[in-house]
């Protein structure tokens, strides 16, 4: 059917109001007011208001920060005001907890001079600071399809609202806008909707190591103020999980009485009994972890997919009429489990080619250096000497342990060799008769939870009536294969309960899909054991509304 649609027209336009989209915002409409030039640049946010789907530890190197805002530290409305006063690194067993003395934790993980901050409220801040400089910025408005003519980018369109369920135009239909733009940058986040199509459309993977996973559970706790210590940093490894599983957590105290705790686990895990969910609510229990928490509230619960590719699995950055930056490339850096300084700096880098093109009035509509510029500067450096720590980790826990502190410690990052990853995320998983079933306690409802009731605190809201966003390329293959080989992992490795088996009246398996408990982390998207599961954006808006996240 056809539809007519307004139009908007920029000189650039921002997909994503995250780090990387508004540091390169406040840096463009800064290279247009120091040269003068009335360039336009517009941000698109599918959250309903920025910092809505933004969720983080988080520590916040400020070394991104310091470039491109002078004075943030006096400013009193930055909410960056904790920094990091004492840390620990801690090797736990199942009731046991030990010290790994600091000369023997990698540098990439000491946090001096960093600061403990709630991701989604310095987005907020950012944005403030964007359009006070003239960017306009739009929540609630869904990128969903790309506008490409004669092989060059011309920008996007935003999604249609008011459709039913089968894609039919509703009683409140609204048709999206097409935004078209000289140059789009692309700062989506992880495993981006729209950087998906960008990869196969051009090509952007040729000849790089593909990407690998992990996802980031993460519940802001209120604990007893006898407890709390503003500003300590507490990371630990081993238990819950076993010799061949990557992850671990982060306790993070922060101002007002609060604790921001997450568990990271590598999405290359090979049990597809594992449920990530419950060995992060199991972590809760350890006798070393429990008093931290006793007699405190939980305040919001989150979860969210992250790169951990590195250096060797950053794709091709630009193409005619954009690039891609900060997560929707890949720039986390995985040892130091942050992103955000190096996302801020691969958004800014853009940022300056795009202005430089469009004050020389080029007619190359690539800015066919970015990719060069981005890893020759400290941050694509700093994934460089990064690039060996999480394929080490492919061995094994011990091994991996081993592997990459030589290279982290003895060569800082310097080693003559490149690790490759192991076999995509999605390949992973062993058949489920060559896997040992794992036994999770019940919870209990005071420190640990069941995952619809923690989705409650995400704040999760979708139109039930809209189309489901989670499609299947084959309705057949969650069964003959999902059920039949791993037992149905996705009702596993979803932290929202999404996916479910329900018998039919024949006493037959089906695979439910609840789309409107969604929290947008994309882990579907990625460990899917054949790729089936296809995440598109839902209605601008939707999805979860963070709160101090």
């Amino acid at each position: 059917m056809h539809i007519t649609r307004e139009k908007m027209n920029y000189d650039l336009l921002i997909v994503g109001a995250g780090p990387s989209g508004l540091s390169a915002a406040i840096n463009f409409k800064k290279l247009c007011i120091k040269n003068k030039k009335e360039f336009s640049v517009c941000v698109v946010e599918k959250g309903s208001e920025v910092g809505a789907h933004i969720l983080s530890g988080a520590i916040l190197e400020p070394t991104a920060l310091n470039e491109l805002i002078d004075g943030w530290d006096k400013n009193d409305n930055c909410p960056v005001k904790v920094p990091v006063k004492n840390e620990s690194l801690k090797f736990l067993t199942d009731s046991k907890s030990y010290n790994i003395p600091g000369i023997l934790t990698p540098s990439a993980m000491h946090n001096k001079g960093n600061y403990i901050i709630s991701l989604g409220s310095f987005c907020k801040w950012l944005s403030q600071e964007a359009e006070s400089l003239g960017v306009e910025i739009y929540p609630g408005f869904a990128a969903s399809e790309l506008i490409v003519e004669n092989q060059k980018l011309n920008g996007i369109v935003t999604g249609d609202l008011g459709l039913d369920k089968e894609g039919q135009q509703g009683p409140n239909f609204q048709p999206g806008i097409e935004i078209h733009a000289k140059y789009t940058l692309f700062a989506e986040g992880c495993r981006g909707h729209l950087g998906k199509k960008l990869m196969k459309k051009f090509d952007l993977r040729e000849n790089v190591q593909h990407q690998t996973y992990g996802i980031g559970l993460k519940e802001l706790w209120e604990v007893k103020e006898e407890i709390s210590n503003p500003g300590e940093v507490f990371h630990t490894i081993g238990w819950p999980l076993d010799n061949e599983t990557y992850g671990g957590s982060f306790l993070y105290h922060l101002d007002k009485n609060l604790v921001s705790f997450g568990f990271v686990i590598g999405l290359d895990y090979k049990n597809p009994y594992l449920s990530p969910y419950e060995e992060f609510q199991r972590f809760k229990t350890h006798p070393k972890i429990k008093p931290i928490f006793e007699g405190g509230r939980r305040i919001s619960y989150g979860a969210r997919a992250l790169n951990e590719g590195g250096y060797q699995s950053l794709p091709k950055l630009s193409f005619p009429g954009g690039a891609i930056i900060g997560c929707d490339a890949g720039t986390l850096n995985t040892p130091k489990i942050k992103g955000t300084h190096t996302a801020m700096k691969s958004g800014m880098i853009a940022a300056d080619l795009v202005f430089q093109k469009l004050d020389s009035n080029s007619e190359n509509s690539e800015i066919s250096d970015f990719c060069e510029s981005f890893r020759k500067s400290w941050a694509g450096q700093e994934l460089r000497k990064a690039r060996n720590v999480r394929p080490s980790f492919k061995y094994g826990f011990k091994i991996g342990m081993f592997l990459s502190g030589i290279d982290q410690i003895l060569f800082r990052g310097n080693a003559p060799w490149t690790l490759k990853h192991a076999e995509e995320d999605h390949l992973s998983l062993r058949n489920k008769t060559e896997s040992e079933k794992i036994s999770y306690p019940k919870p209990d409802g005071v420190l640990t939870f069941d995952r619809l009731t923690n989705v409650s605190y995400s704040s999760t809201y979708h139109e039930e009536n809209q189309p489901c966003h989670l499609k299947l390329a084959n309705d057949k293959i969650p069964i003959s294969n999902n059920f039949e080989l791993f037992d149905s992992p996705e009702q596993r490795y979803c932290p929202a309960g999404v996916y479910e088996i329900l018998n039919d009246n024949n006493g037959l398996p089906s695979l439910n899909i609840n789309s409107q408990n969604c929290i947008h982390c994309k882990t579907c998207d990625i460990k899917d054991p054949l790729q089936n599961i296809n995440w598109i954006t839902p209605e601008g808006g939707g999805g979860p509304n963070y709160t101090g996240m």
